[in-house]
């Protein structure tokens, strides 16, 4: 059984040349949680004038991470925290433990979930999903300082 698409749409990759932008967000978090980042990745394409192209985001840390995620609901993004911790919990030997009791399990999430991202980027904003935001997912106790790097290449 074939699928037909409901939709179909081109960007035409001839309408204007091909450029690419650079970037970075500097973020303190405040310990464990979700942290949206969204709305100034949006800000930051528009005040570049982004056009139609595709954007990449790199988290520069081994104990946090970036997703993409239900962006109404709280309880999906408290059930997946423990969800984590279940998975990578604190209270098991780790050899590394050097910076915590946190910082193993940390590394654990962060291999689990990752720290990179492509999104489609559209009139210049990103073409996420309507239930869906981009977070960075700060898997240590306390706060700290986290740092994204931005590329984007498009018209």
């Amino acid at each position: 059984m074939s699928s037909k698409p409901v939709g179909v749409w081109t960007v035409d990759s001839e309408a204007g040349q091909i450029r690419q932008l650079m970037g970075r967000i500097v973020i303190m978090t405040d310990g464990a949680g979700f942290q949206p980042v969204t709305e100034t990745i949006n800000e930051w394409l528009l005040e570049n004038g982004a056009g139609d192209g595709l954007l990449t985001l790199f988290l520069r840390h081994t104990s946090a991470s970036l997703v993409i995620q239900e962006n109404t609901d709280p309880d999906v993004q408290a059930d997946l925290l423990d969800a984590l911790h279940r998975l990578a919990p604190e209270d098991i030997n780790y050899r590394h433990h050097l910076e915590g009791l946190d910082d193993m399990p940390a590394h654990v999430k962060a291999m689990l979930t990752g720290v990179s991202v492509q999104v489609p980027v559209v009139a210049g904003q990103l073409d996420l999903g309507t239930w869906q935001a981009i977070y960075l997912v700060e898997h240590r106790t306390r706060g700290h300082q986290r740092s994204i790097t931005m590329h984007y290449i498009g018209a």
